[in-house]
């Protein structure tokens, strides 16, 4: 048995209230565009008129995938684990991003193929040394990867008992935008050679093997049904482990900040569990990986930047998170018209 997870649709009871609060601050109506629409949502999410953003953090899921060994990265398996000491070493993109704007970073081992030691920033929840090869089996069997969604959201309910209620996930894992592609294709229809993009950038010639690899895997694994096989047979501990993460996040009611195409393949796996998981994200950016624009598509969502970014590791999510401090920070902080003393 898989977790049950419950999620509410949003409550539109204070939707009039809160835009009538935006539409009289002191600017003409609608002039701060999209951020308006946000700060829309967080308080519909948070079901308040003054929302607020207590203890954000974002958590990294690191995992290995067995499908490396058909060549369809441009780096070796080694990398996954070197990339998480750098992170723990504070040295890495989202390391830096993190600090900048105060937001708790936290690694999970969810299934790297190394023993990673100790450190306080690095939570040990590996559920196997990698996945299999899904050129020949399963990425994970079914026990594993409800496994993997129940650690996910365990991990998420320790952040929202410690004050959290705006929470984003990263990830790490060489790999990982093949899992991606396949999951993508299988729940959403569309042709694998959109959903399949050059990942940590393979040239042409290589680029053309992947596809070759990933169409093989389709063919050996046939006639999945349901979102969680899709996910066993063709995902990583990392993405299954997220998309428990978002489930319980929406769960719980908190404001949740998507990154880029792996960790909108995992949501779409989310989604298609319970299409109200939207409903409470943030999409922070629209990838430079193709497929992703196609994705955000299927979800009929609008993301904030579109900067080229394809790095992952949350990064995306860790350059928006302003965004959202100054949605929240006009709601509750800038004057109105009458409190100003500004005719209409």
């Amino acid at each position: 048995m898989h977790p049950d997870f419950v999620i509410s649709p949003l409550s539109s009871a204070l939707d009039a209230a809160l835009q009538n609060k935006i539409d009289q601050k002191t600017k003409p109506l609608g002039s701060l565009g999209q951020l308006e629409t946000l700060a829309l949502q967080i308080g519909r999410v948070q079901n308040s008129l003054s929302p607020g953003l207590n203890k954000p953090c974002i958590l990294i899921f690191a995992g290995d995938h067995g499908i490396v060994a058909a060549g369809v990265s441009a780096y070796p398996q080694t990398v996954t684990a070197q990339m998480v000491a750098n992170f723990l070493l504070g040295g890495a993109a989202i390391s830096v991003f993190a600090r900048q704007h105060k937001i708790a970073l936290l690694i999970v081992d969810a299934g790297v193929k190394a023993e990673l030691g100790n450190h306080p920033n690095l939570i040990a929840a590996k559920i196997g040394n990698g996945t299999k090869n899904f050129l020949t089996d399963p990425a994970m069997s079914y026990d594993q990867c409800t496994q993997a969604l129940q650690a996910g959201a365990d991990l998420v309910l320790r952040q929202y008992e410690e004050g959290c209620n705006c929470i984003g996930f990263g990830e790490m894992g060489i790999g990982n935008t093949s899992s991606a592609s396949l999951v993508m294709h299988c729940l959403t229809d569309l042709p694998l050679e959109q959903c399949v993009g050059r990942g940590t950038g393979l040239n042409d010639r290589q680029l053309h093997n992947k596809l070759a690899v990933l169409q093989q895997a389709l063919i050996r694994h046939q006639n999945l049904t349901t979102p969680l096989e899709v996910l066993a047979t063709f995902g990583g501990f990392e993405i299954a482990m997220m998309v428990g993460a978002y489930l319980k996040a929406a769960e719980l009611g908190m404001l949740v900040l998507v990154d880029g195409f792996i960790a909108s393949s995992a949501l779409l796996v989310a989604y298609k569990m319970h299409p109200n998981m939207p409903d409470y994200c943030v999409f922070s950016h629209v990838s430079g990986e193709q497929g992703h624009q196609a994705l955000l598509q299927h979800f009929k969502v609008k993301a904030l930047l579109n900067m080229d970014l394809r790095l992952g590791e949350g990064s995306g999510i860790a350059l928006a998170y302003p965004l959202l401090q100054s949605a929240v920070l006009f709601l509750n902080e800038m004057a109105t018209f009458d409190e100003a003393g500004v005719d209409r």
